[in-house]
């Protein structure tokens, strides 16, 4: 087993029940035209993102981590006409290319786009009262994933779906030495998941056309 099949069988998968179309395929080329770095999901996940919102009915959607909208887009496609997606982007470079490819989808009713540290937008929509939402999706910055693991349940209800991406780190997470930051970040994160009262939750290992990771699935009880 190795990377090349896993990217052959995940282009396998694509093709058969996650095709991209013209949009999506303009979305992951603006990253290079951007010069942005090549992290979205795949299509294989961005399908499964759509799946899960279908699942819990989700009408109302908190992205954490917009880059160029690629999975924002595969969510918004799967919300009805009057539901809405917050996605909050650090960088105003990455929001400005994710704001044109919003636009070129025809999804900008649909995509709210917020500017800013993910923690100060959470904070925010804590603090004004937002309403709850139905499925949250993590994709920021890793080390503050504890953080925003918590704030994100203030903004659930009972049946939000929360999905945190990368928490794997190519095995990474395993090693109890570590000095990177990052493993340690989702490493404080999965275990305040394996204790935490509010939520069930499990963790599902991913291979694929991009490194070995693995996503966090959470369902508020």
């Amino acid at each position: 087993m190795n990377q090349q099949l896993f990217e052959k069988v995940d282009q396998y998968i694509s093709n058969l029940v996650a095709p991209e179309d013209e949009i999506l395929k303009q979305t992951i080329e603006s990253l290079d035209h951007a010069s942005m770095p090549q992290i979205s999901v795949t299509a294989t996940q961005g399908k499964f993102l759509q799946l899960m919102l279908l699942t819990c009915k989700a009408k109302r959607v908190l992205e954490l981590g917009t880059l160029g909208a690629y999975s924002t887009i595969w969510m918004a496609r799967a919300i009805p006409a009057d539901g809405k997606i917050i996605t909050v982007e650090f960088d105003p470079h990455h929001a400005q290319v994710a704001s044109e490819n919003i636009a070129k989808a025809g999804l900008s009713d649909k995509i709210d786009l917020r500017i800013g540290k993910a923690m100060d937008v959470l904070n925010e929509l804590i603090a004004k009262g937002e309403e709850a939402f139905d499925f949250i999706f993590i994709d920021a910055d890793k080390p503050p994933y504890a953080e925003y693991f918590e704030l994100a349940l203030q903004l659930s209800h009972p049946g939000t779906m929360i999905i945190c991406d990368n928490v794997i780190r190519e095995g990474k997470v395993i090693d109890e030495n570590t000095t990177d930051e990052r493993v340690k970040g989702v490493q404080r994160f999965n275990q305040l998941l394996a204790d935490h009262p509010k939520v069930t939750a499990t963790i599902m290992q991913t291979v694929g056309a991009k490194e070995y990771d693995g996503m966090a699935i959470a369902v508020v009880n």
